[in-house]
């Protein structure tokens, strides 16, 4: 069976590894939604490159922690339904856990996890009546390697592994898969104040890893051929957590 008419949504789209996804994805000829909260110019440089190739894509603002922005993301468009969803947008808050703040703990949450859930949840509607649908979501190492002062950020991305496998559970026969990828050190906005710490020696690779590898990972679980991959999570981080 081809695959239906619908586009791809990437939260956190204007830089890093969401970049490289919307990229990678409007490659095998989705159109792509470039969502940011607060980088208007670099989603716009994001689409620009994207149109450059030929493909197709927009611009659409929304902060994924506000459940009404979310809902709007996910509205089917002129690009169709969305079919396939990449849950992508993260945010660190660090500190050691005696001194994490109540408001360090929940925004961390809200992004990673929360926010997670509900496009998922929204996005499942249109995919399950498709029979049709792909879920990759952004986790990392730390949710099951410790790293101090993350316990914020590790219990985000732990929550998501779980979240994805029991979800991937639920809708397996019905044609939609869920899947996450772990990425451990990878040269991005959010990890540049620790690239060349002791965390990078440690990487078997011996080096740090792009986002444009992170994004080949997705495109191949967002892909048709993954069709028979759900429920699993798929580390790339040089064989840190080997």
């Amino acid at each position: 069976m081809s695959r239906p008419e619908g586009c791809a949504l990437v939260t956190g789209s204007s830089r890093g590894i969401g970049a490289a996804t919307a990229v990678a994805l409007a490659r095998d000829g989705w159109p792509v939604r470039v969502n940011y909260r607060a980088d208007e110019e670099g989603a716009r440089a994001v689409v620009a490159r994207i149109e450059s190739e030929g493909g197709r894509a927009c611009v659409i603002q929304g902060d994924v922690a506000d459940a009404a922005a979310t809902e709007a993301l996910l509205e089917p468009g002129e690009d169709g339904p969305v079919l396939a969803l990449v849950n992508n947008a993260g945010l660190r808050l660090d500190g050691l856990s005696p001194q994490l703040e109540d408001e360090q703990w929940q925004r961390v949450i809200d992004v990673n996890l929360t926010a997670t859930f509900r496009a998922t949840r929204q996005a499942l509607g249109p995919m399950l009546r498709a029979r049709f649908g792909r879920i990759v979501n952004v986790a990392s190492i730390v949710g099951f390697r410790a790293n101090p002062g993350q316990a914020n950020y590790a219990a985000s991305k732990a929550g998501t592994i779980g979240f994805t496998k029991t979800v991937a559970a639920e809708v397996a026969r019905r044609g939609v898969t869920v899947n996450a990828v772990a990425p451990g050190l990878i040269e991005t906005a959010l990890t540049e104040e620790i690239i060349g710490g002791e965390l990078e020696k440690a990487i078997p690779a011996r080096r740090v890893g792009t986002a444009e590898e992170v994004a080949a990972c997705i495109r191949f679980l967002a892909s048709e051929e993954a069709s028979y991959v759900t429920g699993t999570t798929l580390t790339v981080d040089g064989g840190l957590s080997a």
